[in-house]
């Protein structure tokens, strides 16, 4: 009975829609999505580190922190806020649930962000290259997320110098932070 149990579980967590009908602990849930997104954070630091010169280039690193952002963001991140898994102990509010198609949007950019630095990393493999930092006035173009001025249109982030790629991803990261959760008291 246990191993049907079991496999049932684990049949049910492999379908696209598995998630949401297994019940787990909404701490569980939390307690995931927190330590995915202390994930990112070190992931992010390392790559700031790296542009800022606090940090030695190291293409690995640099593309590891990159993989490591998109690996828990795009349909992974969305599929970690399930409805009804916010208050208590996560920070999280139920906004996502009313906005889910921009929580969606800023996740798969997110992803779309990440892949293109992960990208610049095999691009350059002995140092952060020219072609990678930001010219003059890049940081006020907005995200992609129709922030830009009105009538420009999106620019693709695998041809956009990668340090103007992560700070529209850090963007992104403060405008679902700013909209998606609990202001700190």
């Amino acid at each position: 009975m246990r191993r049907l149990i079991a496999l049932a579980a684990i049949l049910s967590l492999s379908s696209a829609d598995g998630l949401a009908a297994v019940h787990i602990p909404a701490n569980g849930i939390v307690a995931a999505r927190q330590a995915a997104m202390k994930e990112m954070a070190r992931a992010a630091k390392t790559i700031a580190g790296m542009f800022q010169g606090k940090l030695s280039y190291d293409a690995a690193a640099f593309k590891d922190a990159a993989e490591t952002i998109r690996r828990h963001s795009g349909e992974v991140l969305v599929k970690e806020f399930l409805p009804g898994s916010f208050g208590g102990l996560s920070d999280a509010t139920a906004e996502i649930d009313r906005s889910r198609a921009e929580f969606a949007a800023l996740a798969g950019h997110l992803e779309t962000f990440a892949s293109a630095l992960s990208s610049a990393a095999d691009a350059a493999p002995d140092g952060i290259t020219k072609s990678m930092r930001m010219g003059q006035g890049m940081i006020t173009g907005g995200s992609l997320l129709g922030k830009a001025r009105a009538g420009k249109a999106e620019a693709d982030p695998s041809r956009m110098p990668a340090e103007h790629v992560f700070h529209l991803m850090l963007q992104d990261c403060a405008s679902c932070h700013a909209k998606f959760r609990e202001k700190a008291q």
